[in-house]
This record gives structure tokens, sequence and C-alpha cells, in this order.
């Protein structure tokens, strides 16, 4: 794991204010990989990279690395879990190796096939690589999205880098704000893909590679649209057939993440997807450690995650370590929490603590369960709108019923019943609209109040969709179209990248092995029988030791963190009083917490108002 920045420049030979840009990039980088840091240029491209050492632990495996014709560079950041498979296959072809790393493989494999090399490739990944020959830089990312990668078009040239923030200390780009940004950010309580909240600085999207030529990015080109897993059609498959099939592909998954050359720890709650992945990895004798935060407001309550988490470490003999986390820790952490943030989020608090604890305990690589639920149909909402949806949308055909339920609406006070009631009217009826009922933090009709009406207007009219930021699912059934959207909206958007940045602040790596494209694939025949309950239970009787019926017949409660509690008041010297939409009571907390988070982070980056770099 680790953190890759370049610049591909317009003008022939690179010039000095570039190569330094590069540099003050890379520096910002530094927790994402504090073991080396590299740089490299030639031609019209100045490469760095910030090293993390999980695999060949060498120097002679630091980045940026050249092939051994000099041919071609790469700064990645990642880890391809098949990589040992794909060098025999290479070496078959006569390839030779100076490391044991998975950074030279990518290497060879590119100059064989290009971005054919893409689908042969089982990990997470982002990387950057230039062909000196031809003089085009290539960028790629994996179909999941797990790592980031973001760019500027400049006059200059285009800029790549990890994280916003390294591309924002390059001094190259302006800091004007994106409305679309802020307005996706409002809606779902996160920045949706491609957007930053800096205009002209774009995400990657997951799944996709770009070529630049003479410093001019071309137009994305996806190679992998992980929503297609549940557009294929169905097969006829047992319920025994497929739990075998769950079992050896989960296992599969777990080995390949496994890969490491030092110790791997794993996030322990009281669920189905951690207590599996624990337990799937004591099987196959890994040395792994359990790690559990809990939270006095929870305990001896249904939300108390350390002792079922403790029964599952018992009963795998797995060595478990509980981290407690205090309101005060939580206030005493903000800042850092704030200045490490790379772009806005009302999530991510969890994962912050759970990396800090792994940290804590020497730890650099650590598995996570998430991804269980978006693969597993296991959020309630992959059955409950499918199973209301049929009404709902009788409901919406009567002519003139959408007209007076927006009547009835004006009329309630906003927050008597819930606080998005009045978007019922608009939404109600399609798998789209009310997924987005669902997830969504504010309506669009809320936006002026937070953002202006000039903006707020300019955001929805640039996300687009309806919707806003969306697309058909398109999937085979109701609860497919739910999995679907959660794993490319809510999950890519929020859950993943909140993973990476939290996890990076702590120098740490965090692997997901329910979120993998080669597992998907392998499944994506038989989703629909895993409604009900069905497909979590299958991946609770994987190990040969299946989880206990205390687990597996759980509610479900998800990372829980005592929010509520601990924003009741406010934060430090911040009320809720100020906003007429925060301070009525029974706001919900995720509101307040994103009204907090936007005014802070944009206090902590700024607003530049001198434009060093026209983005264009």
């Amino acid at each position: 794991m680790c953190g890759i920045a370049g610049i591909c420049s317009v003008v022939g030979i690179i010039p000095q204010n570039q190569i330094d840009a590069v540099r003050r990039m890379t520096r910002s980088l530094r927790s994402r990989g504090p073991d080396a840091e590299g740089f490299w240029k030639r031609d019209n491209v100045a490469f760095g990279h910030r090293r993390l050492a999980i695999l060949d632990l060498d120097r002679r495996a630091d980045q940026p690395m050249l092939s051994s014709d000099n041919r071609f560079c790469i700064t990645f950041n990642g880890e391809i879990y098949n990589f040992r498979e794909l060098r025999r296959d290479l070496e078959a072809k006569g390839e030779t190796f100076r490391t044991s790393s998975d950074t030279e493989v990518l290497l060879s494999l590119y100059a064989w096939y290009g971005p054919d090399m893409l689908p042969k490739l089982r990990g997470m990944f982002a990387f950057a690589i230039w062909d000196s020959q031809s003089r085009e830089l290539f960028m790629a990312r994996d179909p999941y999205g797990i790592k980031p990668l973001y760019y500027a078009a400049t006059r200059s040239g285009l800029i790549f880098a990890s994280q916003v923030k390294a591309i924002l200390a390059s001094g190259l780009v302006d800091r004007e704000m994106e409305p679309a940004a802020l307005a996706g950010f409002y809606l779902w309580g996160s920045v949706p893909e491609p957007w930053t909240l800096y205009r002209g600085l774009l995400a990657l999207p997951a799944g996709t590679w770009m070529r630049a030529v003479s410093g001019v990015a071309q137009k994305p080109v996806c190679w992998h649209d992980i929503g297609d897993a549940w557009r294929v059609e169905q097969e006829a498959c047992s319920a025994g057939e497929l739990q075998e099939r769950v079992r050896h592909r989960v296992t599969e998954s777990v080995r390949a993440h496994l890969v490491s050359d030092v110790p791997v720890s794993a996030f322990l709650s009281g669920g189905v997807d951690s207590g599996t992945l624990v337990a799937l990895c004591s099987e196959m004798g890994a040395k792994i450690e359990g790690i559990t935060i809990s939270f006095k407001e929870f305990e001896d309550q249904r939300l108390d995650e350390a002792p079922l988490a403790a029964q599952i470490a018992a009963r795998y003999d797995v060595p478990h370590h509980i981290r407690p986390v205090s309101r005060a820790e939580f206030e005493e952490e903000i800042p850092r929490f704030i200045e490490a943030m790379d772009q806005p989020t009302i999530d991510g608090v969890n994962s912050w603590f759970a990396c800090k604890a792994a940290a804590e305990q020497g730890y650099k690589v650590v598995l996570s369960g998430l991804g269980g639920d978006e693969l597993l149909y296991g959020y309630s909402i992959a059955r409950d709108i499918p199973r209301g949806l049929p009404r709902n949308r009788a409901v919406a055909r009567i002519p003139g019923v959408r007209r007076m339920l927006r009547g009835l609406f004006a009329r309630v006070p906003q927050l008597q019943f819930h606080p998005k009631l009045k978007g019922v009217p608009v939404f109600m009826g399609s798998v789209e609209g009310e997924y987005f009922l669902r997830r969504s933090l504010f309506l669009p009709q809320e936006l002026s109040a937070l953002m202006g009406e000039e903006q707020a207007r300019e955001g929805l009219h640039r996300l687009g969709g309806s919707p806003p930021g969306m697309q058909a699912a398109g999937a085979v059934n109701g609860g497919g179209a739910i999995c679907l959207l959660d794993s490319t909206l809510y999950m890519r958007n929020q859950l993943l990248r909140d993973s990476d940045w939290t996890s990076m602040a702590f120098s740490l790596e965090l692997r997901t092995p329910l979120v993998d494209a080669t597992l998907l694939q392998s499944l994506s025949r038989y989703h629909a029988k895993f409604i009900n309950g069905n497909g979590k239970r299958m991946l609770a009787m994987s190990p040969r030791q299946p989880l206990p019926d205390s687990i597996i017949n759980r509610p479900k409660t998800g990372f829980a963190v005592p929010m509520t509690q601990w924003l009741a008041a406010g934060i430090g010297q911040r009320s809720w009083a100020s906003s007429a939409l925060l301070a009525l009571p029974g706001t919900p907390w995720t509101r307040r917490w994103s009204h907090f988070v936007m005014e802070a982070f944009v206090e902590n980056n700024g607003s530049s108002h001198l434009r060093r770099e026209e983005v264009v």
C-alpha cells in the first residue's frame, strides 16, 4: 500500500517547477508510505512514490520502478494478490525478474499485453505507467474502486495522485469549489465519483483506464463495470451446491488476501462478515489477531460488539484485543480526523478508531469484513424495497396522488415524522427513487438552505439524473438492484473511500476479501438465491466450524458508533442552534455531523482565490 503522484507535462522536457510540484505532492503522502520515498523523471514526465512495504521488503522493490529494458516506469499503489501465478506464466514466456514484488510483475504484464493485462489482475490497485517509446502515460484503477486515483488537466499538463490533498499540495491547481460535489455531499453524505470538492479535479472512475499523450488526457475507458454482475441471467443451482460454491470462493478470496511478508490483523465485530473471515483465517492456520473497538455508551446493550467479538475469538482460538473509545478521545481526535480526511464525508469515525487500534498494536495490514452485505443481500433494504415496490408503484400511478401527498406533507412540520417525508411523492414507485429516499442525507429541495440557491441549481444540473447522481440499475431482480446501487454508490463513494484514507492516516493497509471482483464474478449467476438472509447464512456456514447461532441469528446492527450521544449538545464551542435545518429536536445525527464536517473541512483546507494555474 502506497501513495503515488506525478505530472505528464505538455512541454518536451519537464521544467523544474513541475518537478518541484511532484516532490511537494509526494511529501504530502508520507503517512501512506513511511518506509521509502522515490522520484523519477524522464522526457516530459515525473513520478513520485511513498512506500508502505508489505511484499518484498528489500529496497530493490522501491518505486518508481523501471522495467529491465528501461522502456517502462511505474508508480503503483495497491496489492496484486495473484501476482505469483501471473509471474509463473510470464516466466514460462521467458521473462526474468529481479525482485519478488507484484510491482515488477505489473510492469512485465503491461509490456506483454498493454491494457489487456487488466482483466488478469486480482487485487486493489491504482497505477501509472510511462512508455518512453510511445511517450504515453497509462493510468488504471481496480473494478470496485478500492484504491483512489485523482487527476487534474491543466494548461501545463496532467497531474495525478492518490489523494486530492496531494494534488492541491502541488500548488498548480485552484481550490474553487465544485457545485456538483457540494450538492452530492449533502444529498449522499459523501462526494460522488467522478467529482471532488474542487472544480476541475476529478477521480478516475473505478474500473477504467486512461491515457495521456503530450500531457493531454484522453477520455477514460471502462474495462470492468461491476454492475454487470447483477444483470446477468441466473442459473439453476441447488442450495447445497450453492453453499459449497460460496464456501469455496470465499475461502479462496480470504487465502489470496493473506499474501503478505508482514503480520496481518483483522477487524472483528460481533457480525457474520468479520466473524467468517476470522474463522477462515484460523482454519487456514494463519496467525492473526482480532481487533475490536468498544464504547461505554453501548455497554450491556444490543449495539455492544465486544462480548460477541470475544465469543468469536475464543471459538476459533484467535488472540483478541478490545480497544475502548470514549467521547473525550473522540473530541480530542477530531482535529486530526479532519486534517486526514481527503474528501468530506459523514462516515469514517468507526474506521478511524479501528485503524488507530490496529496501528497501536504494531500492525501494517488488517482485514475488514466490508462488502459482505453488498455481495450477499445483507442490508434490510435489499429485502424491504423490493417487497414494497409493487404496492408503492400502484399507488404512484393513481391520478393526482402525488399532488395530494405533496399538499399533505407541505402542511406537516418537517421533523414530526421524518425529515425526508416530503420526498415520498417525488421518488416513490421506482427502485432508484426509493433507494435514494433510504440512503440520502438531505432532499434536493433542501439544498438551497445549505449551499445557496444558485449553487444548488448548478450542482443539481451538473450531477444530472433523477434522483440526482443516479442511473438506472437495470438488475435482474429488485434485491440485486439494491446490491448494485449499494456497491457502486454507497460502498464505493463512502465506505471504501473512508476505509482508504482512515487506514492510510495510520500507515495501515486495509484489505477487503469480500470486496473482490473475482469473487463477485464467480457468484454473479446465482445472486438471486441470496434473498431473505440466505446469502449471509451461507457465508456464516462457510468455515468447517460454522459461526454460532447467536451470531447468525443476531439482528444486524452495523459497525455502530454512539454519535447520537456524542453530538447531542454540539461539538466543542459549536452548537446546532444556528441552523433551522439542524436545531430542531429529533434531527438525525448524520445531518448535524455533515454540517460540522463541511464547515471544519473548508476551514482546514482553505479556499484560494489566487488562481495559480488555470484548470481546463
